[in-house]
């Protein structure tokens, strides 16, 4: 018994495979808490993150197509093959064809993407010609990778100056479409919540926002650093420049509790109650 219990004990602190992991839900094998998929390189991508090499005729796939909305900036759409979102195991073990995808501007992260649409506002993107890269990440954060290269997809913008009219095209310079009424977009809001994050501290304190389904609420944070802004349950998210005031509006079409927070910092802002 006593020899029992010092092997469970031993296991429990390392996890399978002799170390510890974050990931091991029932039913999930061995092999995949321990994140063995692929092969990881030493190599990484432009952010610093790690590559996970695997064959090409079952890597994932992505491609990007970008389209004006009617009221404020684009709608992007990302294409996958081989490939599911996961939002309720990020930070957990790579299984394979699963993740997230980082959204870039120029080379330059704006945010951490959960599904396959994503408003871009006009506010969020200078004047001139600019290139959007999506990349596809497993659970644990590395990069997923084909012969040494990243696994993403690009689409050209075109910002026009303040009062133009803003043009963006998919691959292969195929021409912008109209919106899709179903793709996230800004509007007037039943309701708005103004939040304000500076040294790591929420203001107001983290409260509930009680909303009738059907409503649609505006989020409007500052943050004193740059971030990315999460609304769970909905997977929309929002880059937040720092210092700057960055708007998400939603329609709270779903019932249940759901989270606002931080990704970076991993604050709680607030708590939307959908009745």
């Amino acid at each position: 018994m006593l020899a029992l219990a010092l092997l469970l004990a031993g296991g429990a602190a390392t996890g399978c495979g002799g170390r510890a992991t974050t990931h091991h839900k029932p039913g999930t094998s061995h092999e995949q808490a321990s994140g063995s998929v692929g092969t990881l390189l030493a190599a990484t991508d432009t952010a610093g993150h790690k590559l996970r090499e695997v064959p090409a005729q079952s890597a994932p796939e992505v491609q990007l197509a970008v389209r004006p909305d009617s009221e404020d900036g684009w709608n992007l759409q990302l294409t996958v093959k081989n490939y599911r979102f996961t939002p309720d195991s990020t930070g957990g073990a790579a299984l394979p064809g699963a993740g997230h995808a980082h959204l870039e501007l120029d080379g330059r992260k704006l945010a951490r993407l959960y599904g396959p649409w994503f408003h871009l506002p006009a506010a969020q993107v200078p004047e001139g010609a600019h290139t959007l890269t999506v990349r596809l990440y497993a659970d644990d954060h590395t990069a997923w990778a084909v012969s040494g290269k990243p696994v993403e997809g690009t689409a050209q913008l075109t910002a026009a100056a303040p009062g133009g009219t803003p043009g963006g095209h998919g691959h292969g310079g195929t021409p912008p479409q109209s919106p899709d009424p179903q793709a996230p977009s800004q509007g007037q809001a039943d309701r708005t919540v103004t939040i304000t994050v500076r040294d790591g501290k929420v203001s107001p304190a983290p409260a509930r926002t009680e909303l009738r389904r059907g409503e649609r609420v505006a989020l409007r944070v500052t943050s004193d650093r740059a971030d990315t802004l999460h609304v769970h349950g909905y997977d929309k998210e929002l880059a937040l420049p720092a210092g700057q005031e960055a708007t998400l509006t939603l329609t709270a079409d779903r019932t249940g509790l759901f989270e606002v927070e931080t990704h970076e910092s991993s604050l709680l802002l607030t708590q939307l109650l959908v009745r």
